[in-house]
């Protein structure tokens, strides 16, 4: 049966960030509103995958003309089907609004958050129907891999990918098509290709975006891969936790092998190819190539001794490709377009573009792919749309929990991988957190050191102790009760963990304490000599008191009060009685006044007990 000839195109984000906001109940109503107008042979309602602005959840788009609309509610429907999809007009409250400027950006192409972007390895992302393997053919889809195998030697693609300079985006760097030469160039006749999309990093996604919106790209590129290598087999290792990534892979597959794109003598060729997925309990350590081919042959997610690389000796001892959901959704459209196209985006040295998941302080938080090559101040100030609430930029944290840190001096510093590591920083599998004025770097540096000691796999002595050492001595130093000796036993410590580590994990873990050690060691050193928190966040160190000049006596913060501390009646300048306090602020949250203060380290005087308002006269400081 034909479908039919559809005037309009309702795209609905249906990656896992909008589905979490109400987007499937959007699409359900959509649907139901369109039978009940008589549009829904007219319309089509169409679910896709993440299209990046995940702040601005649920999206939907309406081609042809390229409304945008944000933050759709399923009571919205009814308006938009009766004024955008019958009358033709923009309903203009759900189109996005610039924040200082209030201006209405009803399309899609002049939205701020785009403008810098390139998209190239998301291109797909938010504008197919990802679980139609027919909408990724007619945009290109699969025109690579019938290219390689009919027209290229697996020579000839391991060069062109080699020629367009392609870095693995998993973290590390290395060159992709390098990679690919030292598999195929093992000796053996059984060889595997291995997707890592063992996404762990806190607050990432982009390998499960790409998954969610472009299953296909993934698997095209790992099918390339498998015939430059001379494998026949391979494996997608993707964390239990993406359900839906792997629903629509398992999906992808199925559709694949239908249409004799995968499996046994694709495209009518003698190359045969068949994918599984493996699905992995959650162990951060098993993004680390030899601890997720431990894990795939059924054995405990522990990392080995380099060499044998995995590229000799991988899975099950046989030569093994192994790259990241970013490197393969890539292959196609390089050898596609050609590695000349691929090589001119970026920089020479670290060509293509970069996928960030920004979050944190920034007022556009969500997936971002920008050109190698574009700084720091670009992305948050410009894609990112600057810090919230006008405070001050303090630092931004790239490559996730075993990243660095960068301060303000460090925002014009441009996007790659040379760049960021000469900086203590690193590119890292894509994270990217912003943080403001009101964020304390020791305990920043705290949160990312528990999160990899916990995650460590306990194999290796200087991981698993050093981690654990470290994290006693920051927990000293929040508390108030560090040393300088602790600062220096600290950067001991790291310097053994990075040299005597058996994998990345336990090298790096100490790269957010020691980009924080360089760029932000005074504070450090307040928590130890004065016993202050610049920041105004570890709690041993701040205290709540009430400002005598602001206090109205309106009890707010008395009826709140958990613990019950702060004694005053109305109209009565309230005290809150240090020994009890739990320093849970909230007081701090319910004052209308900004009466109540954090201080740490500095004073301010206080009456000893509840007096009149406006009858303080201070005799002596109170902390």
């Amino acid at each position: 049966m034909t479908e039919p000839i559809y005037r309009a195109d309702v795209l609905v984000c249906g990656g896992t960030g909008c589905v979490s906001s109400g987007s499937l109940k959007v699409m359900e109503v959509l649907r139901a509103e369109l039978e009940r107008v008589g549009l829904s042979q007219e319309v089509r309602v169409v679910e896709t995958g993440c299209r990046g602005f995940c702040a601005q959840g649920p999206i939907m788009v309406i081609y042809p003309d390229g409304i945008f609309y944000c933050q759709v509610k399923p009571e919205d429907v009814p308006v938009i089907v009766e004024e955008t999809l019958l009358k033709g007009r923009i309903v203009q409250r759900l189109v996005y609004s610039e924040p200082e400027s209030h201006t209405n950006v009803p399309l899609y192409e002049n939205i701020p958050f785009y403008e810098k972007q390139q998209r190239v390895t998301l291109r797909n992302c938010g504008i197919i129907d990802p679980e139609r393997i027919e909408e990724y053919i007619a945009r290109g889809g699969y025109e690579a891999l019938a290219k390689a195998l009919t027209t290229m030697t697996p020579e000839q693609v391991i060069e062109e990918v080699k020629a367009s300079g392609l870095r693995g985006r998993g973290g590390a760097g290395f060159l992709t098509g390098l990679k690919w030469e030292f598999t195929a160039k093992a000796p053996g006749d059984v060889k595997y290709v291995v997707c890592n999309a063992d996404e762990g990093d806190p607050g990432a996604f982009m390998d499960r975006s790409i998954l969610e919106g472009d299953p296909h790209s993934v698997i095209e590129g790992m099918i390339i891969c498998g015939y430059a290598v001379g494998a026949h087999e391979g494996y997608i290792y993707c964390r239990a936790e993406y359900p839906l990534a792997i629903k629509r892979l398992k999906l992808a597959i199925q559709q694949a092998e239908e249409y004799g794109l995968l499996g046994e003598n694709i495209l009518g060729t003698d190359f045969s190819f068949r994918l599984k997925i493996k699905e992995g309990a959650g162990a951060f350590v098993c993004g680390e190539e030899t601890a997720l081919i431990a894990s795939i042959e059924g054995r405990r997610g522990e990392p080995r001794p380099r060499p044998p690389f995995p590229a000799v000796q991988g899975l099950w001892g046989k030569p093994t490709n192994n790259n990241n959901v970013k490197s393969y959704a890539n292959i196609a459209q390089i050898i596609a377009n050609g590695a000349e196209w691929f090589a001119k985006i970026g920089t020479p040295r670290s060509p293509g573009t970069a996928i960030f998941a920004l979050t944190g302080k920034v007022r556009h938080t969500g997936l971002v792919e920008v050109p190698m090559g574009i700084t720091l101040r670009e992305i948050i100030f410009d894609v990112g749309g600057g810090i919230l609430n006008n405070k001050r930029f303090k630092a931004v944290q790239t490559g996730g929990p075993l990243g660095g840190c960068l301060p303000e001096s460090g925002l014009d510093l441009k996007v790659d991988f040379d760049s960021l590591r000469q900086a203590g920083a690193v590119m890292g599998s894509g994270g990217m957190i912003v943080v403001d004025e009101d964020t304390c770097m020791v305990e920043f540096s705290k949160y990312f050191l528990t999160f990899a000691t916990a995650e460590s796999c306990g194999k290796c002595v200087p991981c698993r102790v050093g981690g654990r050492r470290m994290l006693e001595l920051l927990t000293k130093i929040t508390n108030g009760e560090g040393t300088l000796e602790d600062i220096a036993k600290i950067e001991e410590i790291a310097t053994g963990m990075e040299n005597g580590s058996l994998c990345a994990l336990g090298q790096l873990t100490p790269g957010p304490i020691r980009s924080a050690l360089r760029y932000f060691r005074e504070e450090f050193e307040a928590h130890v000599t004065e016993h202050r928190c610049p920041a105004k966040q570890c709690t041993a160190l701040i205290q709540y008191v009430i400002d005598p000049n602001k206090c109205t006596g309106c009890g707010r913060c008395r009826r709140a009060c958990p613990v019950q501390v702060i004694a005053g009646d109305r109209r009565m300048i309230h005290v809150i009685n240090q020994a009890g306090c739990i320093k849970c602020g909230t007081c701090y949250e319910v004052c209308p006044f900004d009466a109540v203060v954090k201080v740490s380290g500095e004073t301010i005087p206080v009456p000893e007990a509840p007096i009149p308002v406006g009858t303080f006269k201070p005799v002596e400081t109170q902390a």
